[in-house]
């Protein structure tokens, strides 16, 4: 039987648990977790090891340790240039600074969760204290087989390591046949949370819509917003009826639209960026919405575009100049999520990819049988929602001595 709300020893205080995670969806998925950990009764804690831990932050979750925003955004593996700057930027001072916030702490925590990959984890294992793992930055899916940085391994078959939750299905039933039956999938966080306000788009009508998701982390997104302007022109030009929206993170100010508009040659106003073809609708807070009501996305970024599958959209996906979304991420992104993704090109976008991207957009709008496919590959690569009370229930159990 499963555990339920309903089970006796839900009333059961949970002690204090501490999160570990290095990356944006990382601390995405782990701030889900912790609410959920909270309203089960946890005293939780935080460790974000790449970034400001901004989702922390955003549901007052205590930070342990200093943060900082490093050049990588903790994805230097896709380009050893980027662990040099990350070096030059206090990467060494900062994980020494972290480290010993972590021998503070430790003593005082009933079980640490590890979120990431090997770096989270060799902290845990290193604490001395029991621990479990989500791999969420491991899947089958990317090469066919399940096949585990040294680091990682390291940190999964250690005696402490009690439980290893995982991003999907597939790859927890892998883990299983090399002898770690403690490995599970019990849903992915990200995808909670994805309900949609129920209010419309302002100027939504009966034209299909486009979703652009340019990133979070400036100043790259705004290059990569300039792309997604460049492929507009020719999305507007094949077909004038569609209404495309932008969600934006609150760094882009109206100055930087502005900015951005001018060399298009086209104008900011209100919120929307008007070109003679057509208008590019921006917003700071309807990315669900805007993800939910979307026919097909256009993306040059990472979680979003997983949830944007895992709600069964199609996705075209652009490379950019990085440093975190270049063809390599894209295509790395592309084996992962399956064939509801589509990458044009193979370096960054010219005139011919933006081209490519809006033909691309222009027939799968039409395709029914491909959205379909899309929903279903979405169930299966990307799950739905669920995930965080999923693993925090587990993580209760765990903390009561009843697995």
């Amino acid at each position: 039987m499963g555990f339920s709300i309903e089970d006796g020893d839900y009333l059961a205080p949970m002690k204090t648990i501490l999160l570990l995670s290095n990356g944006h969806g990382e601390d995405l998925n782990a701030s889900l977790i912790a609410q959920a950990c909270q309203n089960l009764g946890a005293r939780v804690l935080a460790l974000p090891l790449v970034g400001a831990g901004q989702a922390y932050q955003r549901w007052g979750i205590p930070i342990i340790a200093p943060t900082r925003t490093l050049p990588s955004g903790g994805i230097f593996y896709m380009n050893t240039w980027l662990l040099v700057r990350d070096v030059l930027g206090g990467l060494l001072r900062l994980t020494w600074q972290q480290w010993r916030a972590l021998q503070r702490v430790a003593a005082t925590c009933d079980l640490l969760v590890a979120v990431g990959d090997g770096v989270p984890l060799s902290f845990a294992r290193l604490s001395g204290r029991p621990y479990a793992a989500f791999i969420v930055s491991t899947s089958s899916y990317y090469e066919g087989e399940l096949k585990l940085p040294g680091l990682t391994w390291w940190g999964l078959t250690a005696s402490r390591c009690r439980r290893v939750f995982t991003r999907d299905e597939y790859t927890a039933q892998q883990l299983q046949k090399l002898g770690m039956q403690h490995a599970t999938f019990a849903g992915y966080p990200i995808m909670d949370g994805l309900e949609p306000t129920g209010v419309p788009l302002d100027g939504s009508n009966h034209y299909p819509i486009i979703a652009l998701l340019p990133g979070s982390r400036l100043p790259e997104a705004v290059e990569n917003l300039q792309l997604l302007l460049g492929f507009c022109k020719y999305l507007f030009a094949l077909r004038p009826q569609v209404q495309v929206w932008t969600a934006l993170v609150s760094s882009f100010t109206d100055e930087l639209l502005v900015q951005l508009a001018t060399k298009q040659g086209w104008q900011y106003q209100g919120m929307q960026l008007l070109c003679p073809a057509g208008i590019v609708h921006c917003s700071y807070d309807r990315f669900v919405d805007i993800l939910q009501a979307s026919r097909v996305v256009v993306g040059m970024a990472g979680t979003a575009i997983e949830q944007a599958v895992g709600l069964g959209k199609p996705v075209v996906q652009i490379p950019g100049r990085g440093p975190q979304f270049t063809y390599r991420f894209a295509e790395a992104q592309m084996r992962l999520l399956g064939g509801s993704v589509q990458t044009v090109g193979k370096a960054p976008a010219g005139t011919s990819e933006l081209r490519l991207a809006a033909e691309w957009v222009n027939r799968v709008i039409d395709d029914r049988d491909y959205l379909v496919q899309c929903f279903d590959n979405g169930r299966e690569r990307v799950g739905r929602g669920g995930g965080a009370i999923g693993i925090a229930q587990e993580l209760h159990r765990l903390t009561l001595g009843l697995m």
